[in-house]
């Protein structure tokens, strides 16, 4: 693969003139299944830039013995082409550790070792550029490429690249509530929280706002050292309940090419209403840890009361920071009860989640990228966003069009096969059209009825 020029002009900067067939900006795990997938695809030349010093993911959630929602077959490759060498199956041969998978029966890995195997896949490619921060994104109409300016972190060295085609997996920045933006303190996202745990747990009090698999995995792992930390622990969520992530065979189904096509063929305000009512598809907590939270509990009740809460039903609203006693005040309503309520807490933790951002580096671009009326990309179903239909696509920010399986680890390999589809001009690797038992849209005709297959007696 080409590489950019290492001989800068005194300007400090570095020109590319190769025009690569594809630029990826940002490698999480979506875009890093993208570079394994067209690594053998010796008719597509392309460059994956990220603004990290190496690949990792999500660092402040890797929990000890938190593992995958999702079986090991949604990792990098496998739903797209099962004999590639960047499976899973293959990076547990070669760590050593295939049998020890194999005997601890368990289809779920860890995350850390989900983490550590895409750095393992990460390190045996050379079209990934780290320390790369790309500033601007500008057309070339005469070329028709796609200019990209990027700061190297480490160097300081100016770089451009030119590409036919953008593929953007920029990922979704922690998300922080309206009512905790500027508030100040040690105030965190759960995305920080393993560098921040040891000192919430010399506070007095730890408050853990929030829904979802991050914040029962937080309360779990402060719920465990209560007694000899002594601090009181409050998980408040708005949710009627802490929902489990509904997890049965015909759910599963929804995670297909069906659903999709049919999610995207909604109207855009039907959509909108379906997100809005779907979380417990994608955002519940794993049934398992809910089980384990409530032993817990019970286990450690036995000596005495527990001195944690349980809050549902309880939305924030407001919220301020005391720096002369270092604590947070929260005013939260119990929603079905329509009714007021304050929270006094020393540490507070936002399990707030994720939301997309338009990155910045599109603004020269803006003119050539669809729109909805909400503001977001108008994502068509080949997950471009551009006006041509073929020019800039999109990771992981489609929610709104394509429905819950967007950040769905199990349907990457799939949408990753559609874009090199897209990429290539055919079809490299089978693009799944139908796998679903169920229809999801209207029969386009009468439905007939099923008849079994009669034998008849010889």
């Amino acid at each position: 693969m080409p590489t950019p020029s290492t001989s800068p002009t005194p300007d400090s900067s570095a020109y590319d003139p190769t025009p690569y067939d594809f630029l990826a900006i940002g490698l999480g795990p979506f875009n890093l299944g993208l570079a394994c997938l067209t690594d053998p695809i010796t008719e597509l030349n392309g460059l994956f830039l990220d603004n990290k010093a190496a690949f990792d993911w999500h660092p402040g959630m890797m929990l000890d013995s938190t593992h995958l929602q999702v079986p090991f077959m949604a990792d990098l490759v496998t739903l797209a082409d099962p004999t590639s060498p960047f499976s899973f199956l293959n990076y547990l041969k070669e760590s050593g550790r295939l049998y020890p998978f194999y005997i601890r029966e368990s289809f779920y890995p860890l995350r850390a070792e989900f983490n550590d195997y895409c750095r393992w896949a990460a390190g045996k490619l050379d079209t990934l550029r780290f320390h790369h921060q790309v500033t601007t994104v500008e057309y070339d109409e005469a070329a028709e490429l796609y200019t990209v300016h990027a700061d190297h972190l480490r160097t300081g060295e100016r770089l451009t690249y030119r590409a036919r085609r953008l593929v953007l997996g920029t990922g979704t920045p922690p998300h922080i509530p309206d009512a905790c933006r500027g508030l100040g303190g040690d105030v965190l996202h759960n995305s920080d929280y393993l560098d921040a745990k040891a000192a919430l747990q010399a506070k007095d009090s730890v408050t853990i706002v929030g829904s979802g698999q991050s914040a029962a995995e937080i309360y779990y792992d402060l719920l465990q050292d209560i007694d000899s930390h002594g601090y009181h622990l409050t998980w408040a969520t708005r949710s009627p309940r802490f929902f489990p992530l509904e997890y049965t065979k015909l759910t599963l189904e929804m995670t297909s090419p069906e659903y999709v096509d049919y999610f995207h063929a909604l109207p855009a305000a039907t959509r909108d209403h379906l997100n809005a009512t779907q979380k417990h598809l994608y955002k519940g907590i794993d049934s398992e840890l809910v089980n384990a939270i409530f032993d817990l509990l019970y286990q450690k009740s036995l000596a005495g009361p527990v001195p944690t809460r349980l809050l549902t039903n309880a939305a924030l609203h407001d919220a301020r920071y005391e720096a002369a006693t270092g604590t947070y005040t929260l005013g939260l309503r119990q929603e079905e009860q329509g009714q007021d309520f304050t929270l006094t807490t020393q540490g507070l933790i936002l399990a707030t989640g994720y939301r997309y951002r338009v990155p910045d580096f599109l603004t020269p671009v803006r003119d050539r990228i669809a729109w909805d009326d909400s503001g977001r990309y108008d994502v068509a179903r080949n997950y471009s966003i551009d006006t041509t239909g073929r020019g800039i696509y999109v990771q992981n920010a489609e929610l709104h069009t394509h429905g819950f399986v967007t950040p769905d680890l199990g349907m990457a390999a799939y949408r990753n096969s559609c874009l090199i589809r897209e990429l290539l001009g055919r079809e490299y690797y089978p693009v799944e059209k139908a796998i679903a038992f169920q229809e999801f849209a209207a029969p386009s005709g009468p439905a007939a009825p099923y008849h079994p297959l009669e034998t008849s007696a010889a």
